[in-house]
């Protein structure tokens, strides 16, 4: 995997048909699979699974372990026997099938799932525990939920103090042993329809590619339950500083994200040991891994935590490859991506490097007619995944029409856009098409294009935009509008381009 030429599409799954609210792990899903296969993709990435904050962001999550229940797909818990059609009903969804309506799904999905735990049987309570002892996160996570449902859902740093001192709260956890046991029962469903749609992907030859965040949230297991790996009081429970980085493409007071630090030199201690299980729980749920904001394990930016934006920190130096020689004792051929975006030094060129990750290429980066950027798909390598925009970018019809003259103009003429109808959108859009086959003519072995891009869908459609805090992770997409792809077209580029080379070895 990574190592030949193949393509991908971005799509995450709350992005997904479905009558839910949220896409979910259902045969829409399957049908999505089947048709990128059809088109002769091998690779589906998607955005972390874990669950998410109270701005719908997955990246930063209230565990870097579980995930996020909201995916759970009604019609197979009563496939389970433990819920009924008329329980499924209540789930439907009567809103814009275009908007991703979290506060329904997670209103719906969690009194169904409470009320598909009272079901359980023996043969089902037994599978549960085999799932919680391969599993050994599981116990401080539903311990976790449980408290936090009882505290009224407020940060751990303000629960009853027997509360928000871990190792005093774990000695009381048969008073949450009930509690828990349902927020056990919710992660073995997730993971058990998951991997089930996991493996339908992998027989049809599609790879998946998943994400981690490196950062956690503060109102988290993970800090909660390892208070000392983390740049904070323990006494007080504060933290001084916080992540963020510097002023960038996206924003120019950079970006506050106000995670936690972590104390890289405890971490050191125990052979960073959290890390190693953080990602091989990810590589036994994914088929590769994106690690996100990959750079701060070369250096980070440290932020004061009373600061109002990102302008004002430092760069501090990460654990390099001491984390990572610890990664390759136990996964020696981790198939892992670099998220190395953002501002670069030759800290991180040294970590890619000696890792031998592949970085990453955004063909929007390059559109800069007074550089010649590493961005552009003429000075690709081959050790490299090319994408024609993430998640975090505009759509490329949004780009072409939010660009200034001169990038634009830039842009058309690197690609070989020669008409005036450059900002015709839609599923045949002549230019978006031009900036596609550019990347994919591309040295680098993955190219990688958002749904919303193979569709000519305009801004409106756009994912996310950094450091803008509200409206974020909303986008979905229809039956209709996946059925309506070009399929010819993208079949014929990864024909083309040699990018149909399976990723499975027969």
């Amino acid at each position: 995997m990574l190592e030949r030429r193949g393509a991908g599409v971005l799509l995450h799954i709350s992005s997904m048909p479905s009558q839910y609210g949220v896409g979910v792990f259902n045969r829409n899903a399957k049908e999505f699979i089947d048709t990128i296969a059809d088109m002769g993709f091998t690779y589906w990435q998607v955005l972390p699974f874990n669950p998410l904050d109270g701005a719908n962001s997955p990246y930063c999550s209230p565990s870097a372990f579980a995930g996020n229940y909201l995916f759970i797909d009604p019609e197979g818990l009563r496939d389970m026997g433990l819920v009924s059609d008329e329980d499924v009903k209540s789930n439907i969804y009567t809103g814009s099938p275009y908007t991703a309506d979290y506060e329904f799904a997670a209103e719906k999905r969690l009194a169904l799932l409470k009320k598909a735990f009272l079901s359980i049987d023996e043969n089902l309570a037994k599978e549960i525990k085999e799932f919680e002892l391969n599993h050994p996160w599981l116990t401080d996570y539903s311990v976790f939920m449980a408290v936090k449902e009882a505290e009224n859902m407020k940060p751990w740093w303000e629960w009853e103090s027997s509360h928000a001192h871990y190792f005093e709260c774990i000695k009381d956890i048969y008073a949450y042993e009930k509690s828990a046991a349902f927020w056990k029962f919710v992660q073995f469903i997730f993971f058990k329809q998951w991997n089930n749609l996991k493996e339908y992907a992998n027989k049809k030859g599609i790879a998946v590619i998943g994400d981690m965040p490196i950062y956690v949230a503060m109102d988290s297991v993970d800090v909660w339950s390892n208070l000392p790996m983390f740049l904070i009081d323990e006494k007080t429970l504060k933290v001084e500083k916080v992540a963020g980085v510097p002023p960038d493409y996206f924003s120019e007071n950079g970006q506050l994200w106000g995670n936690p630090i972590y104390d890289w030199n405890t971490m050191e201690k125990d052979g960073y040991g959290w890390w190693i299980s953080r990602i091989g729980q990810a590589l036994k749920t994914y088929d590769i891994v994106r690690i996100d904001h990959f750079r701060a394990f070369a250096s980070y930016w440290e932020v004061p935590a009373d600061s109002e934006t990102a302008k004002i920190g430092e760069w501090v130096d990460g654990p390099k490859m001491k984390l990572f020689d610890k990664v390759f004792e136990v996964y020696p051929n981790a198939p892992i991506i670099a998220e190395d975006l953002g501002v670069f030094g030759e800290d991180v060129v040294k970590l890619l490097e000696d890792t031998k990750f592949p970085g990453m290429k955004v063909v929007q980066f390059g559109f800069d007619p007074n550089s010649d950027s590493s961005h552009m798909p003429h000075n690709a390598i081959p050790n490299s995944i090319n994408y024609v925009g993430t998640h975090d970018n505009n759509t490329i019809l949004g780009w072409l029409w939010e660009a200034s003259e001169e990038e634009r103009r830039f842009a058309l003429d690197y690609v070989g856009f020669s008409g005036d109808n450059w900002g015709e959108g839609g599923y045949y859009s002549p230019s978006c098409r031009k900036v596609i086959e550019a990347v994919w003519k591309s040295a680098s072995n993955v190219a990688v294009i958002a749904l919303q891009d193979m569709c000519g869908f305009g801004s409106d459609a756009r994912m996310n935009i950094p450091g803008v805090p509200d409206k974020n992770w909303r986008f979905r997409t229809t039956d209709d509008t996946i059925r309506s792809i070009d399929k010819d077209y993208f079949r014929k580029i990864n024909s083309l381009y040699k990018r149909m080379y399976p990723v499975f070895d027969k």
